[in-house]
C-alpha cells in the first residue's frame, strides 16, 4: 500500500474528497472513519461518546476518488453504486458498520444546516448534471429463486425474524418469528387462515404442522407461487394448505384469521383502503388479523433512492398512523403494536452470512460481481437501518370483535 501517513488533514485533499472528509470530520461525533487514499490515511470524526455496542471505528480504502463525487452528488445511491463498481472497500470493519455511523450522525440533516457545504455539494451536483453520469447504465437482473436459496434458511422466510437470544442463528430467528405470530393470533386447530403475500409459504406450512390450521396463501409472484406449492406438496399438506396466484382484491371466502407478513410495504397508498377493506370483508365476526411491515417511525416518509432503484421499486414505508386509520375505518380494533426494528439487524446478518457462504454456487453470468456487491450492500443497508435509522418494523395485531377478552400479556 505504500507509506501510510497518519492523521493527514482534509485540507490536503482536493475537490469532492476534501468536502466529504471535512463534512465527516465536522459531523461525526461518536466514531472515527479513516480513508486510505493513494497510500495515505485521512482521519475524520471523533470517538468520544460513541454508542455502546455499535461500531465506532472503520477504515475505508478508496480505489477511485470519483467515489466522493458520487456520494455527494447522489447520497446513498452514489455510495452504493460506487461500491458496486469497486470504487471502495472496507479495510477494517464492515460496510454495515460504515453505514451505521453515517446514519446515526444524520449527515443529510447536517448538510442542510451548513450553507458552506450546501454550496459545495450543489456545485458538484451541477457539474455532474452538465457532464452526465459515466457508466450510469445498469443491467436489469432477473432475480430468481436461486438467489433466495443462497441466503435464506430452510423455512424460506424473507422477512424479519425474532431474536430470543443474540446468539440465535438465522433459522431459529425465523422459527421464533413464525411461532410468535401463531401465538399472537391464538391459532386453534381447524381454523382457516388467509396469508396475504405468502411468499414461499413458510408461515402457513409452519402453522398447519404445529397448530393444525388449514390455510390459503395468495401472491402475485409466479416464482413464489410455484415454489410455495411445491413445498406444500413436499410436506404432505395438500388439502390443508393451498397457494394461489391472485391479487388480494380477488380473495373470496371466510377466514378465522388473516395474516400478512412483509407484503404491505409493496401496496400503493391508493390501495390501502382496499387492502384493509379486503381483510375486514373476509374475516369472521370473531376473527383476528396481524400485519407485519417495515414502516416509517417519523412524520416524513423519505424513500431511499438506492432501494427504490435496485431492490424494491415503488415500495412504501407506511406510518403507524396510516395503518391505524385504515383499521379504524374498517372497525378493526387494534389489540397490540410491537416495533421489532432491532431484530432486523440479526436477520439481515444471517442473510448476509449465508449469501457470502453460497454466492459461489450462483450462475456468475446472471449474478456477476457487480450484482453480488449490490446484494451485499443492500443487506448492509438493512443492518444499518435497523441500528440507526428512523425506520420501524411493525407488527400490528387487531380483531373484528372488540368485545372479546384480551390477554393480560403479550406473548
Amino acid at each position: 500500500m505504500g507509506t501510510v501517513v497518519q492523521n493527514k488533514a482534509a485540507v490536503e485533499l482536493k475537490g469532492a474528497a476534501r468536502t466529504f472528509v471535512q463534512l465527516l470530520n465536522d459531523s461525526v461525533t461518536d466514531a472515527t472513519i479513516v480513508f486510505v487514499i493513494d497510500g495515505s490515511e485521512y482521519v475524520a470524526g471523533r470517538r468520544s461518546g460513541s454508542a455502546r455496542h455499535l461500531p465506532d471505528a472503520v477504515t475505508v480504502t478508496v480505489h477511485r476518488d470519483r467515489m466522493f463525487d458520487r456520494v455527494l452528488g447522489e447520497a446513498n445511491l452514489g455510495l452504493a453504486e460506487s461500491y458496486m463498481d469497486g470504487d471502495w472497500d472496507m479495510a477494517e470493519g464492515e460496510v454495515a458498520d460504515f453505514l451505521t455511523i453515517l446514519l446515526r450522525n444524520r449527515l443529510n440533516r447536517k448538510i442542510r444546516k451548513d450553507w458552506r457545504l450546501i454550496r459545495n455539494v450543489l456545485g458538484i451536483r451541477l457539474a455532474n448534471a452538465l457532464r452526465g453520469k459515466e457508466g450510469n447504465i445498469h443491467k436489469h437482473y432477473d432475480v430468481g429463486v436461486d438467489l433466495f436459496d443462497s441466503c435464506l434458511d430452510s423455512t424460506m422466510s424473507y422477512s424479519c425474524g425474532y431474536a430470543n437470544s443474540p446468539d440465535d442463528r438465522l433459522e431459529q430467528l425465523q422459527l421464533n418469528k413464525l411461532d410468535r405470530i401463531c401465538r399472537k393470533l391464538r391459532l386453534e386447530k381447524g381454523e382457516r387462515v388467509l396469508d396475504i403475500g405468502c411468499g414461499f409459504g413458510g408461515l402457513l406450512i409452519y402453522a398447519a404442522q404445529n397448530y393444525g390450521i388449514s390455510g390459503v396463501g395468495v401472491t402475485l409472484s409466479k416464482v413464489h407461487c410455484e415454489r410455495a406449492s411445491q413445498r406444500v406438496r413436499e410436506t404432505g399438506l395438500d388439502g390443508k394448505v393451498r397457494i394461489e396466484y391472485m391479487d388480494f382484491n380477488s380473495v373470496q371466502g371466510d377466514f378465522d384469521k388473516v395474516v400478512s407478513v412483509g407484503m404491505f410495504e409493496h401496496v400503493a397508498r391508493r390501495e390501502y383502503k382496499n387492502y384493509f377493506g379486503t381483510i375486514a370483508r373476509v374475516l369472521q365476526p370473531s376473527g383476528m388479523g396481524l400485519v407485519h411491515a417495515i414502516g416509517c417511525g417519523t412524520f416524513r416518509n423519505e424513500h431511499d433512492p438506492f432501494t427504490q432503484k435496485y431492490i424494491f421499486p415503488d415500495s412504501n414505508q407506511p406510518q403507524l398512523s396510516e395503518m391505524a386509520h385504515h383499521l379504524e375505518q374498517n372497525r378493526l380494533a387494534i389489540l397490540d403494536v410491537e416495533n421489532m426494528k432491532p431484530h432486523y439487524a440479526y436477520t439481515a446478518r444471517g442473510w448476509l452470512r449465508l449469501f457470502r457462504k453460497n454466492k459461489h454456487t450462483l450462475d456468475q453470468r446472471k449474478y456477476d460481481l457487480q450484482f453480488q456487491r449490490m446484494w451485499e450492500y443492500y443487506l448492509a443497508c438493512a443492518i444499518a437501518a435497523s441500528q440507526a435509522s428512523d425506520g420501524a418494523l411493525y407488527q400490528v395485531l387487531f380483531t373484528k370483535d372488540y368485545t372479546a377478552p384480551m390477554p393480560l400479556h403479550r406473548v
